[in-house]
């Protein structure tokens, strides 16, 4: 029997309410369940932890491929802040900073958080034409988490160059569904456990192939060239590659990202984001039907609705899941739904 895109993906997802809140949380596949299981016992039943760190490689592996970029690039770590904050130290004082207003905490507080850097923040709309001669840094989500809006990165890239300034862009609200391109941008990161299916714990960051001037100051012993020689006193041989930014992992959350990467890599971004697309753009259809219009986000695969959020416990009484983000109602669509789960909502808001 022909494995087809919906076969594949039937036979990893059963969900129990109609799951529309990737955004916030991506559903796990079956196979990592069965591999967190596994990790649990190889841990319980005292056996040796090497297949678990195994898993850590083979993610990183992936997610260089989904990336586009050589393995010896991408740092495997535990939180997108983490590394916004790795990627901040680097900056000099007193440093320009571009943001879009609005971001994700996690991807502009770090650099508020140093305290010495001028951290400029307009609208998403405007970011490109907004870098100037003296801008360090733009850091930009790919998709607003919440919204759904794509910045225009082409653009933002071109702009960049122009005026020799650095880019950082948090793929968490994309990364599984929109392309990545990690030779486009110095720093490139995304969270596992969104649209890439995978337990929380579990993040990546993409680093440009000379390391790009950061500072390993959150190293560890697993940042050392050979980890296992590296657990006393200073490390004296940092890892050459970007490993050498890698936080000692969550061992878990690794064994399973790992086989959810696997599942992405199989069904393929483009038809992930095909799929997707599909979904947002009926249900857009469908909310002008009812008389309501989404906040504008063109290609996302998240529909924002304005003064809608306060429906949100109702949908979830209903078995419903989606959230509500300042007093808007969020609906994000990944692989596992079906144009049933749209009819419902619909169905649900138009009562």
């Amino acid at each position: 029997m022909e494995t087809t895109f919906e076969s594949l993906v039937r036979a990893e997802f059963a969900p129990k309410n109609t799951y529309l809140n990737t955004a916030s949380c991506g559903l796990l596949p079956a196979r990592t369940v069965a591999a967190l299981h596994e990790a649990v016992r190889i841990q319980a039943e005292g056996r040796p932890l090497d297949p678990l760190f195994a898993d850590v490689e083979a993610a990183r592996a992936s997610f260089a491929r989904l990336a586009g970029v050589p393995v010896a690039r991408v740092a495997a770590g535990s939180s997108a802040a983490t590394y916004a904050g790795v990627v901040a130290a680097s900056l000099p004082a007193g440093a320009e900073v571009l943001t879009a207003e609005g971001d994700f905490t996690s991807v502009v507080n770090p650099f508020h958080a140093r305290g010495d850097l001028k951290v400029r923040a307009v609208p998403l709309e405007r970011i490109a034409d907004a870098v100037r001669p003296g801008t360090a840094l733009v850091a930009v989500s790919a998709a607003q988490s919440a919204d759904g809006r794509i910045a225009d990165l082409p653009a933002l890239r071109e702009a960049a160059r122009a005026h020799g300034a650095r880019t950082y862009v948090d793929f968490s609200q994309a990364a599984g569904w929109l392309e990545m391109d990690g030779d486009a941008y110095d720093f490139t990161l995304s969270t596992g456990f969104k649209w890439l299916i995978g337990p929380h714990g579990a993040t990546f960051l993409v680093v440009p192939e000379d390391l790009g001037g950061l500072t390993p100051i959150l190293a560890g012993w697993f940042a050392g060239e050979n980890p296992w020689e590296s657990c006393y006193g200073p490390i004296q041989e940092l890892a050459h590659s970007a490993r050498r930014f890698d936080i000692s992992p969550s061992l878990f959350a690794y064994a399973g990202v790992r086989h959810s990467l696997a599942l992405i890599e199989e069904l393929g971004v483009d038809a992930v984001g095909t799929h997707d697309l599909a979904l947002a753009d009926r249900f857009r259809t469908g909310l002008r039907d009812l008389g309501h219009e989404p906040l504008p986000a063109p290609g996302s695969a998240i529909v924002s609705v304005p003064g809608l959020g306060h429906r949100q416990p109702e949908l979830s009484r209903a078995g419903i899941e989606l959230s509500d983000r300042a007093g808007n109602l969020r609906a994000s669509f990944h692989l596992y739904n079906t144009p049933a789960d749209v009819e419902r909502l619909l169905d649900v808001l138009s009562s």
